[in-house]
């Protein structure tokens, strides 16, 4: 009977994280990426073709990622590389043998995950990080949005933005935000590491900046939940903000893609 119930309890809890797991198609063809009209590091707007690809519907859980350093630390032994733990931002924690994500925060977006952390999960999963112009693609489409709803100004049930620190919120609070393609989280909550290196447009996946070499500045998507209305569109890249990828940080996040 106690066996039946342990098993009975794990079926329940794992449907009801499946939905945050779910990945979305985004068809291949071409779109416009970056814009005439922002800031310089935006400039020029540029097509850009993609083969057809998926990526998660949410950002990455801190019970999602606590699953995931418990596997690091059965195989290795070892976490320290893949999670700023000791932050006192982070928001998993050692529990006796095992990381648990910390009561009240488990649907939330992970941070405090260096870009390398992102790249491990990603892998794990059979997933990879996304490149800027998929992620830049799922967020916006290709009717050139600012915002992944549209042209309207953001709202409070859109997403998480211009909150306190560390006042991230679950990622299925904010389904009116959602992009075209029914992308979630993509403006504010936390901003997204991608794979690519932050270099000027147009974008190239040729010119050296999708090289998964470690200590390059990768760019970072979608605005954090500390972020005013103006930086989360579709098109920011993060230029003003702390994003070491050697470290993590209290408003960057990730998902992935494949």
């Amino acid at each position: 009977m106690v066996i039946w119930a342990f098993a009975l309890l794990f079926a329940l809890l794992a449907s009801a994280q499946a939905p945050l797991s779910e990945m979305v198609d985004i068809p291949a063809g071409p779109f416009m990426m970056g814009s005439n009209h922002g800031p310089e590091d935006e400039r020029p707007a540029h097509p850009v073709t993609l083969a057809a690809f998926l990526i998660d519907r949410f950002p990455v859980t801190n019970t999602q990622y606590a699953n995931f350093l418990n596997l690091q630390l059965e195989k290795a032994g070892a976490t320290a590389r893949l999670y700023d733990y000791d932050d006192p931002d982070a928001r998993i924690h050692r529990q006796g043998e095992r990381w648990l994500a910390d009561p009240g925060f488990e649907n939330h977006p992970v941070v405090e995950v260096p870009w390398l952390g992102a790249v491990s999960y990603c892998a794990v999963n059979g997933k990879r990080l996304p490149t800027e112009a998929e992620w830049e693609k799922a967020a916006r489409g290709i009717d050139g949005r600012r915002y992944p709803w549209g042209s309207e100004l953001p709202e409070r049930g859109r997403g998480q933005f211009a909150a306190g620190w560390n006042e991230t919120a679950p990622v299925n609070t904010h389904p009116a935000g959602a992009s075209p393609y029914g992308v979630r989280e993509m403006a504010g909550n936390v901003w997204q590491w991608v794979s690519s290196a932050y270099r000027p447009y147009p974008y190239s996946a040729t010119d050296g900046r999708e090289d998964l070499v470690p200590g390059l500045v990768r760019a970072t998507r979608g605005g954090g939940h500390d972020s005013q209305p103006g930086v989360i569109t579709t098109t920011q890249r993060g230029r003003d903000l702390s994003r070491n990828p050697a470290a993590g940080h209290h408003n960057i996040g990730f998902r992935c893609a494949r």
